[in-house]
């Protein structure tokens, strides 16, 4: 996988403006122009964002709701920028819950907050990257440092706080974004909070499909291996479109032993996991 600061140099370095360059000169338009509602998007939306969390400092249920609303509605327009067809199957946890899901690629992020209120739990590096660390942090990202076992009753004190708020915690806990070809085994760490409190567990499987002519999404959408980012998502801006299918399980997975309880939630997860094939279909 590309290191955090590979992918901090490409996206906030000299080749995003050398890509976008070359595809201006080469007549590729889609991805630019692409790019460019992203950026006044985002940039629109964070500054209703902040205010509206400021006026609404006082009044702490308010300010939650407000950051829903704005990340939610910012997440379906990036959805509709892209073009990124959502179906969703199985029954919507409503906050509070703790979310456990696979993951294939930053998309997942959009998809996922597009659909329900709450806030993810992510390696401590997201902090260290300029911009999106700040937002990610004005959004309620819990951030984990890995190398820490110390580190890990902070989090866990952190998620009680934002259950008992009312809000909603996201977590991925293979720890690293796959191909699609299966889902992997889920750390036990990810798990200590649920297994501690013996809060039911929501279940929600990711799967994409790009349309006929283009790509497989096991290279286009999934985000995986050494894949160097900043092509990668040129390369989902280029195309005309991609489906993504959010699957929600029917039955919570509950339990105090965290070792039982990743084994049982890879197990939920797979029930509806379609593995993304090597070559388009």
């Amino acid at each position: 996988m590309t290191s955090q600061a590979d992918v901090r140099q490409e996206v906030f370095g000299g080749n995003l403006r050398q890509t976008v360059g070359t595809l201006l000169r080469t007549g590729a338009v889609r991805p630019v122009v692409r790019l460019g509602a992203i950026m006044m998007w985002t940039g629109s939306l964070f500054v209703v964002l902040v205010t509206g969390m400021w006026l609404a400092t006082p009044w702490p249920r308010r300010r939650l709701a407000w950051r829903n609303n704005i990340v939610s509605r910012w997440a379906r327009g990036m959805g509709r920028i892209v073009n990124m067809r959502v179906t969703i199957r199985g029954p919507r946890p409503k906050p509070p819950f703790f979310l456990v899901a696979n993951h294939l690629s930053y998309c997942d992020i959009v998809l996922l907050l597009g659909q329900v209120h709450g806030v993810f739990v992510a390696k401590k590096e997201l902090n260290q990257w300029p911009v999106i660390g700040y937002l990610t942090r004005l959004v309620g990202t819990i951030f984990l440092d890995r190398a820490s076992r110390r580190d890990a009753r902070r989090v866990i004190q952190s998620i009680d706080q934002r259950v008992a708020s009312g809000d909603g915690v996201i977590v991925f806990p293979e720890g690293t974004s796959s191909n699609g070809g299966d889902v992997y085994p889920m750390r036990t760490a990810m798990f200590e909070w649920a297994a501690q409190t013996g809060s039911p567990i929501s279940i929600a499987t990711i799967h994409y499909a790009t349309r006929p002519g283009h790509p497989p999404a096991r290279e286009a959408v999934c985000w995986w291996g050494d894949m160097s980012f900043v092509p990668h998502v040129l390369q989902l801006c280029q195309m005309p479109g991609f489906d993504a299918t959010l699957h929600f399980g029917a039955e919570p997975v509950s339990g105090n032993d965290r070792a039982v309880l990743a084994v049982q939630a890879r197990e939920a997860v797979a029930r509806n996991f379609v593995p993304h094939p090597a070559e388009g279909i």
